[in-house]
């Protein structure tokens, strides 16, 4: 099964909480064990699995990674986005969580995020769902 998520960012860097949109496509698929894939097609988005209960965790990593890859530098991309290229190479493009009895195995406090770092765009997430062998 594969989905395509469209994502409308709303800032220039951002971490879209994706989570639910993971549990909603392993249900409809209908798969109790495999893997599920998620990959951002963009060079300057991403995705990362960190903690979703506390806000400022997100907040924080946002953050240091502006802070550690400024927006303003000695950049030689003529497009004038390289800081989101470097973030993107940081963090990947993609990710894969186990499923198991119908769920993705994630830890109690993880969340999935599509995080953007060269918005507000138009943006898509693709995920893809693999049965496992039994």
């Amino acid at each position: 099964m594969l989905r395509v998520l469209n994502i409308k960012s709303k800032a220039k860097t951002e971490f879209i909480d994706i989570t639910d949109d993971i549990h909603e496509t392993i249900k409809e698929s209908g798969i109790k064990s495999g893997v599920c894939y998620i990959y951002a097609p963009h060079t300057t988005a991403g995705i990362t699995i960190n903690e979703g209960a506390d806000p400022l965790v997100k907040r924080d990593i946002l953050t240091t990674l502006n802070r550690l890859i400024p927006f303003e530098g000695d950049y030689q991309h003529m497009e004038g986005n390289s800081p989101a290229h470097i973030k993107t190479t940081l963090v990947g493009t993609s990710k894969f969580i186990v499923i198991e009895d119908g769920k993705p195995l994630l830890g109690t406090w993880q969340s999935v995020y599509f995080c953007e770092f060269d918005g507000p765009r138009h943006r898509r997430a693709i995920i893809k769902i693999i049965k496992g062998q039994d």
